[in-house]
C-alpha cells in the first residue's frame, strides 16, 4: 500500500524514538559500564509488598516461562491499535491497512530467521502449537526421532508417528553419535523427522544443533527446532544452521502471549490437509451435485492460518524481531554473559547448591540456570525468595519431567507434576529451582538473587510457610 494514516506510517519512528529515550535513561543505571544497559521492558519498575514489611522492585527472573514485553513492541502495538482491522477479509482502508501489517510482519521473521527464498513462515498460538501443526502434517509412516531431554511442547506431539524416545547424552559429542546410532537403524526408505531443541529450558546449556541435523540429513531425515529459548537470547539462521523447520513462541521473544512461528520448508505443509478447516485456509468452495463440498485450499501459509488471525500477536513478534536486530546480539550475548557468570560465580560459593547440568561447566549456555539447595523443599526455597525478596523464579519440573528427573538422580520415569509437589518445607522435593534472565535484567536483580541465596542458606527463612494446593505460601495465619 502507499498511503498510509500518519500515525501507523511513523509507527517505526515512534517507537524508535521511545526506546532510544529508555535505553539512554537505563544506561545510566547499569553497575557494569563495560556491558550495554538492558533493554527497556514493562514493568521494570513494578513494587512488590514482602511478607517481612515493606515494598521492593519486582526482580523478574523467571524470563524462560515469559519475558517480558519490551517497551519498544508496548509502543508500536499502542500506535498500531486504532487502525485495528479485520486481515484478508476486507475491502476497507483499515482492513487493507492491517493486511499489509500482517504480511510485512512475515516477511520481517523470515529475515530474522535467515529464512531460504522457498520457506514459509506460518503464525501459531506458540511453540507448543506450532509443533502440534508440525506433527499433524507428517507423511504417512514418518519416523520422529527425540531426545528425553526436550520440553513437553516438543517431546509429546509426536503420538501418531513412530517415535523414538533417546537416552540424555551427557556431552554434545554424545548427542550426536546417539542420534547417528538411532538413524542408522531406522526404515531408510520412509520419511524421518528429528526434533530438537537449540537451548534447554532447565540449563540453558545450547544444543549442537548444526551437527545433529548434519546427522539427520546424512541419513536421510528432517529436523526440525525448538528455538523457543534460543531465539530470545542468540541470532537463529536456518540456512547457517541448516534446519529444516524451526519454531519459537512471542512470549519468550520479549512480546506478549498468543502468537508464535513455524518456519521452514513447506512441501509437508502445502500436501497436508490445513491444521484446522475453515475460512482464510480455503480458496474456493462449492457445493456438489450430490450434496456434499468440494474446497479447494491455499497452498501459502495461509493453508494452516484459518480463522481471524492474531494480527496485534504477529506484528508484536514483528516488532519484537526488530528490536533484538537492531539491539545487536552481539552486544546482547555480551551482557548476558556477564550476568551467567554473577550467578554462577555466586552460586559456586555456596556449598548447599548443586547447579544442574548434561554437559558440564564449561558448556556455552543461555541465562537458564536450574539448581537445588540441600536442607531444602525447593517449592519452600522459591516461595522464601519471593515473599521475602521480591525476586520471581519458578520452581517444579518445568514441563521436562523426564529431563529434570535424570538431572536429580530419580528415575526419569517418575511421574511428576509442572508446579511444585504436595512436600511441606524442609521436605525433600523431587524438583528443582530456575532462575532465568535476558536482555531486559538489570545487574542488581542478579545480584538481588545471589545475595538472597547466600541469606536463605545462612539464616533461614524470616517466616513460616505452609503448603496450600500444591504451593508453598507464607502462613499468614
Amino acid at each position: 500500500m502507499s498511503a498510509r494514516p500518519d500515525a501507523v506510517a511513523t509507527v517505526e519512528t515512534f517507537a524508535a524514538e521511545s526506546a532510544a529515550t529508555a535505553v539512554a535513561a537505563t544506561a545510566a543505571e547499569s553497575a557494569d559500564p563495560c556491558c550495554a544497559a538492558p533493554l527497556p521492558v514493562l514493568g521494570r519498575d513494578v513494587t512488590v509488598p514482602l511478607v517481612t514489611g515493606g515494598e521492593v522492585t519486582y526482580a523478574a527472573l523467571d524470563y524462560a516461562a515469559s519475558a517480558p514485553a519490551l517497551q519498544r513492541v508496548w509502543d508500536d502495538v499502542a500506535a498500531y491499535a486504532p487502525y485495528y482491522g479485520s486481515v484478508h477479509r476486507g475491502a476497507g482502508y483499515l482492513s487493507q491497512l492491517s493486511t499489509d501489517l500482517f504480511e510485512n510482519s512475515r516477511v520481517t521473521v523470515a529475515e530474522f530467521l535467515d529464512c531460504r527464498a522457498d520457506d514459509q513462515v506460518v503464525f501459531t498460538r506458540s511453540t507448543t502449537d506450532s509443533l502440534n501443526l508440525l506433527a499433524a502434517v507428517l507423511p504417512a509412516d514418518c519416523q520422529v526421532f527425540v531426545f528425553e531431554t526436550e520440553h513437553h511442547a516438543s517431546l509429546l506431539p509426536w503420538s501418531d508417528a513412530h517415535v523414538t524416545y533417546l537416552s540424555a547424552p551427557r556431552t554434545p559429542a554424545q548427542a550426536v553419535e546417539t542420534l547417528e546410532r538411532a538413524l542408522a537403524d531406522r526404515d531408510p526408505h520412509g520419511p524421518a523427522l528429528v526434533c530438537v531443541t537449540g537451548a534447554s529450558n532447565v540449563t540453558g546449556e545450547l544444543w549442537p544443533v548444526r551437527e545433529l541435523a548434519a546427522a539427520a540429513h546424512a541419513h536421510g531425515a528432517r529436523i526440525v527446532l525448538d528455538a523457543a529459548q534460543l531465539a530470545p537470547h542468540h541470532p537463529v539462521s536456518v540456512r547457517d544452521l541448516d534446519v529444516d523447520w524451526i519454531a519459537f513462541s512471542g512470549h519468550k521473544l520479549y512480546a506478549p502471549f498468543g502468537s508464535g512461528v513455524l518456519a521452514g520448508r513447506a512441501d509437508w505443509l502445502q500436501t497436508a490437509e490445513p491444521y484446522l478447516a475453515g475460512g482464510g485456509a480455503s480458496r474456493k468452495v462449492a457445493r456438489r451435485a450430490d450434496g456434499g463440498v468440494d474446497v479447494e485450499w491455499h497452498t501459502t501459509a495461509a493453508r494452516h492460518e484459518a480463522g481471524s488471525p492474531n494480527v496485534i500477536g504477529v506484528y508484536s513478534i514483528a516488532s519484537a524481531c526488530k528490536a533484538l536486530t537492531e539491539a545487536g546480539f552481539d552486544s546482547l550475548v555480551a551482557r548476558e554473559r556477564h550476568l551467567i557468570d554473577t550467578v554462577r560465580t555466586g552460586l559456586a560459593e555456596v556449598p548447599e547448591v548443586r547447579v544442574l547440568s548434561l554437559f558440564g561447566d564449561d558448556a556455552p549456555r543461555v541465562g537458564v540456570i536450574s539448581f537445588v539447595v540441600e536442607g531444602w523443599n525447593s517449592s519452600h526455597f522459591a516461595a522464601a525468595l519471593s515473599a521475602e525478596y521480591g525476586i520471581g523464579v519458578r520452581d517444579g519440573l518445568f514441563c521436562a519431567h523426564p529431563l529434570v528427573r535424570t538431572l536429580l538422580g530419580s528415575d526419569p520415569q517418575d511421574p511428576g507434576e509442572c508446579g511444585a509437589p504436595e512436600a511441606a518445607p524442609g521436605e525433600r522435593s523431587l524438583n528443582a529451582i530456575r532462575v532465568s534472565f535476558g536482555a531486559g535484567t538489570p545487574d542488581e536483580h542478579v545480584e538481588r538473587f545471589v545475595g538472597a541465596v547466600k541469606q536463605l542458606v545462612r539464616d533461614g527463612a524470616q517466616w513460616k510457610y505452609r503448603t496450600e494446593d500444591g504451593r508453598c505460601v507464607p502462613d499468614r495465619g
